[in-house]
């Protein structure tokens, strides 16, 4: 846990929740968020992934008790974005990339930085629970992700007066999509349809990592942000983050007794679920805002028919659940 690590572990097993939590979120949006070079990127967040891997097991370990009071303690994307909807007069737009997370933030901030934009706040937000599209999107009022396509989200959601699109579409494409209205709300697949890739499979941390220096660094990423950003405050940000599962330690049989029938190859479901005997536990129970419902904790993989995938979502651990929260505004013409 780096240098600060014995300060860290005090706030972490000594102090109350609501102390607690804003450590850790800081430690790992301070981790996550410091510059990177495309030649060493695999390297540098693979190398990020194990050190944060420390306060992972902590949180699962000792510390376990803290996920239930996540909620109490951590914005959530949804409420800050409904909040500062409200707050900023003028044109707004927000651009939120499907399954983003703190890993690659450096790229916002770096390429903002470069291209002379001025950014007002750079945060790490937690997901709805589980951590997974559908809880994300009726949190702010809509029916669905896809409901936003065509500008079809109608006028009852959170982020009142947006215009709205939703799609998997190249960059550039995404940039001739808007136009002069005001308000923006444009949801984008990637790079969740990347983790995904491969029959369930996932692509793994080092190919998506190569993928998002491609994505994020283009000047039609960039194109596509101008646009959205000209005569508008943007904000970027994401439903939910994702979890390296191709770095988690193998369960052990009593552990994946548990785990494997009631996830298979996901890292939560609906309802509820044995949560065993086991100190500390491998899942937690929660009821709130969407439903009953069982999620992973801490960093285990299982065998599962197929195979479990190298990434995934909907777990408890701190980049599956935390997503970058930047706000911009682009330099003067």
């Amino acid at each position: 846990m780096s240098a600060q690590s014995p300060a860290l572990l005090r706030q972490l097993t000594q102090a109350p929740a609501a102390e607690a939590w804003p450590a850790a979120v800081a430690h790992a949006l301070t981790l996550c968020s410091a510059p990177l070079t495309p030649s060493r990127a695999v390297g540098e967040v693979v190398r990020r992934e194990r050190e944060l891997g420390t306060l992972d097991n902590l949180m699962a370990g000792c510390a376990w008790d803290l996920w239930h009071d996540l909620p109490d303690c951590v914005d959530t994307t949804a409420e800050r974005l409904t909040r500062w909807w409200a707050q900023v007069h003028g044109g707004k737009a927000v651009l939120l990339l499907d399954g983003l997370s703190l890993r690659e933030l450096p790229w916002l901030l770096q390429g903002a930085a470069e291209r002379h934009y001025t950014t007002h706040a750079v945060a790490a937000t937690a997901c709805e629970l589980p951590g997974n599209t559908q809880p994300f999107a009726k949190a702010l009022g809509f029916a669905g992700r896809s409901a936003l396509q065509h500008n079809g989200a109608g006028a009852a959601h959170r982020l009142h007066g947006a215009r709205t699109e939703c799609n998997a579409l190249p960059w550039a494409d995404c940039a001739t999509l808007v136009d002069a209205h005001p308000h923006w709300v444009y949801w984008h697949a990637w790079p969740d349809d990347q983790m995904h890739d491969g029959s369930g499979a996932g692509q793994g941390l080092d190919l998506l990592t190569k993928h998002a220096v491609e994505k994020l660094n283009s000047d039609a990423f960039w194109a596509f942000v101008r646009r959205l950003a000209q005569g508008r405050r943007l904000v970027i940000t994401s439903d939910h983050g994702y979890a390296a599962t191709g770095y988690f330690a193998d369960a052990d049989e009593r552990a994946s007794a548990l785990l494997k029938p009631l996830f298979g190859q996901r890292r939560s479901n609906s309802g509820a679920g044995d949560a065993g005997e086991l100190l500390p536990p491998v899942l937690l129970q929660g009821t709130g805002a969407h439903g009953t419902h069982c999620q992973a904790l801490g960093r285990w993989k299982w065998k599962a028919s197929g195979g479990y995938p190298r990434l995934a979502h909907g777990g408890l651990t701190l980049l599956e659940v935390l997503s970058p929260f930047v706000e911009l505004s682009a330099p003067a013409d």
